[in-house]
């Protein structure tokens, strides 16, 4: 009898609850853009994650007190409560040990950094080729810039083949979302724990896809055990993720107009006949909460085109994009600037971690479908003045419509916007980021850097967005008619992303809440977006 009970429940189909939360990770922390390139990998494994974990070994308490403190928030403090201090010991070892060949490799960058820095002065870099680390060779080359200033360039395709990218190093982490609180991911890795289950695959793996596919279709419990290859202990666990309540079903917009939904932060879904977009996916998931918002289940059963802006995390997110690649057609990244250290290529990134028909966008490229398009236009700013060219603002042309989604685009240059509006017209509607108090380079590239910068051009040199003069000049540029500010962080399911804790006197406030108040005086539709919102437009 139990027998038979046993094999019911296993054949019963069920389907995959749309609350459970995904983290993908590279070996238990976090992974976002640069932990997938073998060298920026490598370079942030020791110049961010062992010396994060060095330092809470040495002091738990120091890292306890600091992440209580909001302004110590985006720190490299580990959230662990002081605690946990043998997982994270055992992790550092196990991190030293597996990935010995990374730690060669980035010393191997420094090195050849210095060689450059002491060794080229301007006449022909052939001799030093032979001075060229082993472990670099033939994966580099030696380069001037037109001032004489040496540099290497990577050649990404080949060390995607070789030894130094392990995809054992990738997983995924599952357990069942409760609320919108998450350590910093820069900062915190992710350790074990009763509630979480480890789903040991790269993110290329196939079985990814089908496990998502069970939102909406259902498979055998005995299926999924095979599939996961859950062991006894888990089981209950993994068990409560499925559910045997059919999802509310899919639906395929078919108005005549466009349609766009704001789903948080720079996640912004249009759709229209024949085609639908989602910019930069950052997707909270469904449990009770108190901001309104949509989640993955508000998303259509099919989406054309996934564009993504740049490569920071907050605009590159590998936890919604693996959740969601089953059902986008085409993926659209802006082209990069071919092996600098500073700037991977998100086409090699996303096709080495299983996505196809990654299609790569020059600056004033088009990509034309009937009724629409959709051009990359230059972003300029944002990324610490760095040489760094995958980065593109986009309008998207719906007959006589356009709407423009700026990122984060910063006014630097407003000649730019001038020759911008020649081509392609005044804009209905503008999405902008207005992060005006960036945090400054060392922050987010840190890692990179093989040689100190000094603290006052890194503090000079910042993450930034326009401020209100540079965002309205860009207003009055495009002839905008609508302007709607992202959020900024401010929604509660970014913090772990963007561990940013805005007030009301905030300047990246008071800078978006001036330009609004301009806008509005002058007959312009402007509005600070937060949490979730919906537009119809038409095509005249």
């Amino acid at each position: 009898m139990v027998g038979e009970w046993r094999l019911a429940m296993d054949n019963s189909p069920v389907y995959l609850r749309h609350g459970i939360q995904v983290e993908p990770l590279f070996d238990q922390w976090y992974a976002w853009s640069h932990l997938i390139p073998p060298a920026t990998a490598a370079r942030n494994l020791t110049e961010r994650h062992l010396k994060i974990m060095d330092s809470y070994i040495t002091n738990p308490q120091v890292h306890a007190n600091a992440v209580k403190n909001p302004k110590l928030l985006g720190g490299p403090f580990i959230d662990c409560g002081g605690k946990r201090l043998d997982e994270i010991s055992s992790l550092r070892n196990r991190t030293t040990r597996q990935r010995s060949n990374l730690i060669d490799l980035s010393a191997a960058i420094a090195l050849l950094d210095e060689i450059l820095r002491t060794s080229a002065h301007g006449s022909s870099l052939e001799p030093l080729y032979a001075s060229v680390p082993d472990i670099l060779k033939g994966y580099s080359e030696l380069t001037y810039d037109l001032n004489n200033n040496p540099s290497f360039r990577l050649i990404e395709a080949l060390l995607y083949k070789s030894p130094y990218y392990d995809r054992s190093a990738q997983s995924l982490a599952l357990s069942v979302a409760t609320g919108d609180h998450r350590p910093f991911v820069l900062s915190t890795p992710r350790l074990e724990s009763d509630s979480l289950f480890q789903f040991r695959v790269p993110f290329d793996e196939p079985r990814i896809d089908l496990l998502f596919r069970m939102k909406s279709i259902s498979s055998p419990w005995g299926l999924i055990k095979d599939l996961l290859n859950i062991p006894k202990e888990s089981e209950r666990l993994v068990r409560s993720f499925f559910t045997p309540d059919l999802p509310e079903p899919g639906y395929c917009y078919d108005g005549q107009g466009t349609r766009w939904r704001y789903f948080g932060h720079a996640c912004v879904l249009v759709e229209m006949p024949g085609c639908s977009l989602l910019f930069d996916p950052f997707l909270s998931y469904a449990y009770r909460s108190e901001t309104p918002r949509f989640t993955y289940a508000d998303l259509p059963d099919s989406i054309d085109y996934v564009v993504i802006t740049h490569s920071h995390q907050d605009h590159l997110l590998f936890e919604s994009l693996l959740q969601i690649r089953h059902k986008v057609k085409n993926f659209i990244v802006p082209s990069g600037s071919g092996g600098r250290l500073q700037d991977p290529s998100l086409k090699l990134i996303l096709e080495h971690i299983g996505f196809q028909n990654v299609l790569e966008l020059n600056e004033m490229e088009t990509i034309r479908w009937e009724g629409g398009s959709i051009t990359a236009l230059p972003f300029l700013g944002e990324h610490s003045d760095l040489q760094i060219t995958s980065k593109a603002a986009y309008v998207v042309r719906m007959g006589k419509r356009l709407l423009m989604f700026a990122a984060d685009s910063c006014n630097v240059e407003p000649a730019l916007y001038q020759h911008i509006h020649r081509e392609i017209g005044d804009v209905d509607t503008l999405f902008l980021g207005m992060e005006c108090d960036g945090a400054p380079l060392s922050w987010l590239y840190g890692p990179l850097l093989t040689k100190s910068i000094e603290r006052a051009a890194d503090q000079s040199r910042r993450l930034s967005g326009s401020n209100f003069e540079q965002a309205f000049n860009l207003v009055q540029q495009l002839n905008c008619r609508a302007v709607f500010v992202y959020a900024m962080g401010l929604e509660p399911w970014l913090t772990h992303i963007m561990s940013l804790q805005y007030t009301d006197q905030s300047r990246p406030m008071v800078e978006s809440d001036r330009l609004i108040r301009e806008c509005m005086s002058r007959g312009i539709q402007a509005e600070r977006l937060y949490g979730k919102k919906e537009e119809f437009l038409d095509h005249v």
